[in-house]
């Protein structure tokens, strides 16, 4: 018998999740998929900034086990917001042992876990390839999206979905105030966001660095993010590793490429770049105060024990 592609795991906060043998990564932090979902998706939303019975339009790209889909919905029933939700989504079997799994299950109030069932069995919920679904969805929300959630497999696994253009592409679905929220702090998303027209900030970590360097993700909107108890401006090292080689954008231009030909490109145009070398950016921000946050930003995004 086949060892078994996708595994259930337990993660520290005692949510469920899964890790996948065919990426190398987990589909959550070990810290947590509840912790996860809404330190870097729920709370950087800013669902205060909605009127009471407002429904808000959301995208949601790598639906995977669905958990950021029943966290957004707890934290809008007790706000009394509404939801207009869209899925992308390209593989059905993590979503199936989610459901499925008693844990999962009992760790949501009754009423989001209904909602969230009535979203994954509905037409809104686009299975295949997210780059050939995505311009279904551009064709009616362009420019009306409230959150744009992006939740996919590290770009070093997965970098068809953190090429330019597809970021490009997102960033046209948000509405002037809306936010596109990752867990991802990687330099080269960051730069593609950037040149997509939107603007950043970093997803405060859930243990902050005394100088305010450790990123839990990055924000972005079309407009100015506020500076609070989620979000912070980007620091220093980050904007000059985000110029470094390490900022190079994954490219996909039509839209195909396989990964590993889009990885391929990317370390040739390095290569050929210019700027300043990664482990060059890393010996200039040296010292044993910054060298947390430097791993995480040089390894690129990768959720912790992902």
């Amino acid at each position: 018998m086949a060892e078994p592609i996708l595994r259930p795991r337990l993660t520290a906060d005692g949510s469920f999740s899964l890790f996948s043998d065919r990426h190398g990564e987990g589909f959550h932090s070990a810290a947590g998929a509840l912790a996860e979902a809404r330190g870097k998706f729920v709370a950087p939303a800013g669902l205060e900034r909605f009127a009471t019975s407002r429904s808000l339009r959301v995208v949601e790209v790598a639906v995977g086990t669905g958990t950021n889909t029943v966290a957004l919905l707890e934290a809008l029933q007790q706000r009394r917001l509404g939801l207009r939700w869209w899925g992308l989504e390209c593989d059905p079997e993590p979503l199936r042992l989610a459901r499925a799994d008693t844990g999962f299950r009992r760790q949501w109030t009754a009423s989001a876990l209904a909602a969230a069932e009535a979203l994954w069995q509905g037409d809104q919920l686009l299975w295949g390839d997210a780059r050939s679904r995505l311009p279904e969805l551009l064709a009616g929300l362009e420019g009306r999206c409230d959150l744009v959630l992006l939740d996919a497999f590290s770009p070093r696994r997965c970098p068809e979905l953190w090429s330019l253009e597809f970021l490009s592409a997102l960033a046209r679905l948000l509405a002037p105030q809306g936010r596109l929220l990752t867990y991802c702090s990687a330099a080269a998303v960051r730069r593609s966001l950037e040149t997509a027209g939107l603007q950043l900030a970093a997803i405060r970590g859930p243990q902050p660095a005394a100088d305010g360097a450790w990123s839990g993700g990055t924000a972005a909107s079309p407009s100015p993010l506020a500076n609070d108890g989620c979000l912070r401006p980007l620091t220093a090292m980050e904007r000059e590793h985000m110029a470094s080689r390490a900022g190079e954008p994954y490219r996909d231009p039509d839209g195909r490429a396989a990964s590993a030909a889009i990885l391929a490109a990317r370390q040739r145009a390095q290569a050929a770049s210019a700027a300043e070398s990664g482990s060059a950016w890393q010996r200039r921000w040296g010292g044993q105060r910054n060298h947390r946050a430097q791993r995480s930003a040089a390894a690129g995004a990768v959720k912790q024990d992902r």
